[in-house]
């Protein structure tokens, strides 16, 4: 899979070798690439294996809503990194990501139509949804695409409504899902267990003084749709990729005044110097929220309780 990034460097690619110069397109933020975004992928995929042409996701960073409400923007469901590998999985020949700034912002409708989609990304077929709107002011929509196309020579095609549970499915309903701590409800709609995958760093060790070793995955400052201690299950540190059972707290850590949102996680019967490794931590049940308590005894109390906790949960539940 290709992967552009910028305006620039999407001129620079194109009839470089691996670059097809039509494609079928579609274009979102998709966050969390969950079922409805997999179907829609598949048409595109499809549809571009039928015809002969390139398959290709626009994407942007930040995200259009991210970009206009700033930290009001929903959490997001997934990093970059990770959707970019989600998008390959999917079969997508081309990523192209363009960064939503000012004048991405300000291009008119008809610009964005004959100079983006068609001029350079070459696109011949299409797949959006019925309620897409783009350009300034959001002054584009699904009618002007169907009229540009007739005259630009690309057709444009609905993209595909999936329904779980009588309701579409959608990022929306995800973070729901996980705010409401219904991760069933959220593995359904994503297709997978919900996790977060990231880099162990090193942190104060404060942990390890308890009793309690973690590692610690930074947030890199990122809204997340959970806060709180979780059961949760970490993969990437067996040889037969086996999943090892914990404790997560995703927060600030109020007891120790920390402000910066990071991830630690305590895994049992796990002591092993994983400094650098890449680790994902599948979230399988909250246990309670975040909570400041008076001082570290108190804290090291709660932990115990939380252990304890996790342990019976795996004990009753067979994943």
């Amino acid at each position: 899979m290709n992967l552009i990034r910028g305006m620039h460097n999407l001129v620079r690619r194109r009839g470089k070798p691996g670059w097809g110069e039509q494609c079928v397109l579609t274009i979102g933020n998709f966050d969390g690439v969950h079922d409805g975004h997999r179907v829609i992928l598949q048409q595109v995929v499809a549809m571009a294996r039928q015809s002969g042409l390139q398959s290709r996701v626009m994407i942007f960073e930040p995200q259009p809503l991210e970009y206009f409400a700033g930290d009001r923007a929903p959490a997001r469901l997934t990093t970059f990194q990770e959707k970019v590998r989600l998008l390959s999985d999917c079969g997508i020949d081309d990523v192209v990501c363009l960064h939503f700034n000012e004048a991405l912002r300000s291009m008119s409708a008809d610009a964005f139509i004959a100079d983006l989609l068609v001029g350079k990304l070459g696109v011949r077929h299409l797949i959006v949804g019925d309620d897409f709107r783009f350009g300034m002011q959001q002054q584009g929509d699904f009618g002007l695409l169907q009229a540009a196309g007739d005259t630009l020579g690309f057709s444009v095609d609905a993209t595909q409504t999936v329904i779980t549970d009588g309701q579409r499915v959608s990022s929306t309903r995800v973070r729901a899902a996980l705010e409401a701590s219904d991760f069933e409800l959220a593995e359904r709609l994503l297709t997978r267990p919900y996790s977060i995958l990231g880099r162990v760093m090193s942190g104060d060790r404060l942990g390890r003084q308890l009793g309690f070793p973690t590692a610690n995955i930074s947030l890199r400052g990122k809204v997340t749709p959970l806060l709180g201690v979780y059961a949760v299950e970490i993969k990437g540190l067996t040889m037969d990729g086996s999943l090892l059972q914990g404790v997560a707290n995703v927060g600030v850590r109020p007891t120790v005044g920390g402000e910066v949102p990071l991830l630690e996680a305590h895994i049992f019967d796990f002591d092993e110097d994983i400094y650098g490794r890449k680790i994902r931590v599948i979230f399988r049940h909250r246990i309670r929220a975040e909570v400041k308590f008076d001082g570290l005894d108190a804290l090291k109390a709660q932990i115990q309780l939380d252990l304890e906790a996790a342990r019976q949960h795996f004990y009753l539940n067979d994943y």
